[in-house]
């Protein structure tokens, strides 16, 4: 994490993006015309976003740091659009680079999987009412940085606002370039770990994960350790935690008493979080169906003040492992994940990420 203390001086100076100033130009804000006269809300999003159309939301010149990204899109009017955070696809590349560091559908990026929306109330990334997707994971880059949306939807998308504020001026010469990619297997391998991330290649730091889990199993899910393979580990790694839930920061399976019944209990801190479960509000996920998706359960964690530091290479993955009256059991499920992560470049490219029907809940 890059530090900006603005008690001191930094020569930095301070910018934004958006649908009317799309440059981020100095004086060019608020300059659009509407029915009220010039500079009065002209502008405030991008229209009519067709399915297949990407669109560049910032190409900034220079050498900067992005500090803060909002974004919102107009809010599911029928079941046909209720994926519609999965089907948008955020990326981001710098310095002129051609393949992207960051590739992640919009909801997963902010933490909200499954083409859901719920509150996330966190240091890095916060989702606020209604569809409010704020992310404050700075991202230095030295000569240019690039950030698009692409719309896999099979509608246009009517309206999407955005800003990103960001600064410029000079960078310490030794920050680390921002990183985020998704991943997902429905459903994970019987006694095969889940990968998070692999292939990170290069020094830098693990910043935090992203989880979304249906369970495809019965029972308690929540038993598998999540591994750090760092520098060259092999069979084993040298992080290893002792749970799911534990990761998480959570005990005992999240539990609580409600009215003589046992509940998972959801939550939100700053560095880790339990924002979401499927069942708690009995939502319809299929247009076909009625409660009968399997639960759906979201967590994050970020490694602000623990980040997992690497100098050459680093795998992240979470066993599959639940518990039941007869014991430790080997499950399948349906994950799907965000790594986020600084590293020196060039990175290792990315796997191809699955068409928008492939990243739909099932």
């Amino acid at each position: 994490m890059m530090i900006i203390d603005p008690m001191r001086r930094s020569g930095l100076r301070s910018f934004a993006i958006t649908a009317e100033n799309p440059t981020g130009a100095k004086g060019e804000g608020g300059k659009c015309a509407s029915v009220l006269g010039v500079g009065r809300k002209g502008s405030p999003c991008l229209k009519d976003i067709a399915p297949g159309a990407t669109v560049t939301l910032a190409d900034i010149k220079g050498s900067g740091c992005i500090n803060h990204i909002w974004m919102t899109v107009t809010d599911k009017t029928s079941e046909a659009d209720c994926f519609v955070l999965r089907d948008l696809v955020l990326r981001m590349y710098w310095d002129g680079e051609t393949e992207p560091s960051v590739e992640v559908p919009l909801g997963d990026f902010f933490c909200n999987g499954f083409g859901e929306t719920y509150d996330v109330n966190s240091a890095l990334i916060s989702v606020v009412p209604s569809r409010g997707l704020n992310c404050y994971i700075r991202m230095p880059f030295f000569s240019r940085a690039v950030v698009t949306l692409e719309n896999q939807h099979p509608s246009p998308i009517p309206a999407f606002f955005y800003q990103i504020d960001y600064a410029l001026g000079e960078m310490d010469s030794d920050l680390l370039h921002f990183h985020a990619s998704w991943r997902r297997e429905n459903p994970t391998a019987i006694g095969k770990d889940y990968r998070i991330i692999d292939s990170i290649k290069g020094e830098g730091a693990y910043l935090g994960t992203f989880i979304a889990l249906s369970t495809l199993s019965r029972y308690w899910y929540g038993e598998g350790e999540v591994k750090f393979f760092i520098d060259g580990d092999e069979a084993y790694p040298t992080i290893c935690g002792t749970g799911m839930e534990d990761y998480f920061g959570g005990s005992w399976s999240f539990a609580r008493h409600v009215e003589g019944r046992t509940v998972e209990q959801t939550y939100c801190t700053p560095y880790l979080g339990y924002p979401f479960h499927s069942t708690h509000d009995r939502r319809v996920y299929n247009p076909y169906h009625e409660d009968d998706c399997p639960p759906m359960r979201a967590f994050y964690r970020w490694h602000v003040q623990d980040p997992i530091f690497f100098k050459e290479s680093l795998s992240v993955t979470i066993q599959q492992i639940g518990v039941s009256h007869g014991g430790l059991f080997e499950r399948q499920d349906d994950i799907s994940s965000v790594a986020y992560w600084y590293q020196t470049e060039p990175h290792v490219p990315f796997s191809r990420l699955p068409e928008a029907t492939e990243r739909h809940p099932r």
